[in-house]
Parts: C-alpha cells; structure tokens; sequence
C-alpha cells in the first residue's frame, strides 16, 4: 500500500531567516513535543563539501517518497551552511519510530561517529543545529532537556545516531546558552521597583 507524500518545503535558511520562518508559523493541527536529533551518516562532510544544495534535497525527497515509501522524512536537515526545511514544520515527519507522531526531526549533514564534531565543518554543523533547535524550542515552548538523540528510540536499528562524537549534555548546554544569549538584556521592569 502506498501512503501519500506530504510533499516538502524545499527551502534553505541562514539563522536569522530560519528564526522569522519560525516565527511566521502556526501549530494548529499538530504540536510536537520535543526535537529528536540525527546524523545523516551518508552523505557525509566530506562527500558534500560545499554543503546540501537543492539537488540534494531533491534527491532524499526521491529517497524517501520513492525508495522508502514513507509519507514524509525528516523536517530539517542542517549543514554548515544553512538549515533546510524538509518536512513542514507543522506536520508529522517520518524519523524516529517511537517518536514520529511527537516530535520533531533534525538531521545534521555527517557522520559523527568518524566526522569531528567540535572542530572544524562539524563546529559549523553543530551552531547551525544548536541554533535552529532552540529557536524551535523558545517558539514551542519545550523543555530543552527533554530532546533525544535518535539512538535513544527503542525501536530504532541506527543505535550509533547522530554518533558518539555527539555529547547530548553538551549540546544541550549549547541549546541553553544560546537561548540566553538571545535573552540578553531581556528584562521585567516591574521587578526593579518590587
């Protein structure tokens, strides 16, 4: 039996832009609960070294849709570029058995199992991916502890994604921090005369 395609946004972001698409959007038929986070694996860094481009995108909504009969993939893939829009955002993706009806799925370009994660093209990644889930997490209201990493699923067969060279405490700290500094200077002027 073939599930319909839910079709894909088809469009890259720098931060700022990924913030204000965000921002444009309304949660009225779904709301996620929480982001779960993946590598790619292949393609890697080093097979893409000038990032995804449209015709990347192309080809995993050909993979996905034609190959893997799913209704959807993922809802954004990150490179050190930029972040792409994949899945709608408001929608249910296909990435994570236990969690696709709950939760939203990042995949970073790589394969942080081998790839360096906290140097170099993986760094870039890893702020692109930091960003983008704490601007989903401020606008949806999750708990920024609450994010998994996909080899958490019980279910699922990829128990080394997104990869060791992933810490899920320091990402997280990286998600808090920069929520924070997005805060900065964000203050209540009533509690100054309380």
């Amino acid at each position: 039996m073939t599930v319909p395609w839910k079709g894909i946004v088809d469009r890259s972001f720098d931060v700022p832009g990924f913030d204000a698409y965000c921002r444009s959007l309304q949660w009225t038929t779904w709301r996620p609960s929480f982001v779960v986070l993946h590598n790619t694996g292949v393609p890697d860094l080093a097979q893409r070294p000038l990032g995804l481009t449209q015709q990347s995108i192309m080809s995993l909504q050909s993979y996905y849709r034609d190959t893997q009969h799913w209704s959807a993939g993922p809802h954004l893939f990150v490179d050190d570029h930029q972040i792409w829009a994949f899945t709608p955002l408001t929608t249910p993706g296909v990435h994570a058995p236990s969690w696709n009806s709950v939760s939203l799925g990042v995949e970073m370009l790589g394969d942080f199992q081998d790839e360096a994660f906290n140097a170099g093209r993986g760094l870039d990644v890893q702020k692109n991916a930091v960003a983008a889930i704490a601007i989903l997490t401020e606008i949806l209201g999750f708990d920024p502890d609450g994010m998994k990493l996909h080899r958490e699923d019980p279910l699922t067969t990829h128990k080394d994604c997104p990869g060791d060279n992933v810490s899920k405490p320091a990402f997280i700290a990286e998600v808090k921090a920069y929520i924070a500094g997005q805060n900065e200077g964000d203050h209540d002027p009533g509690a100054a005369v309380a």
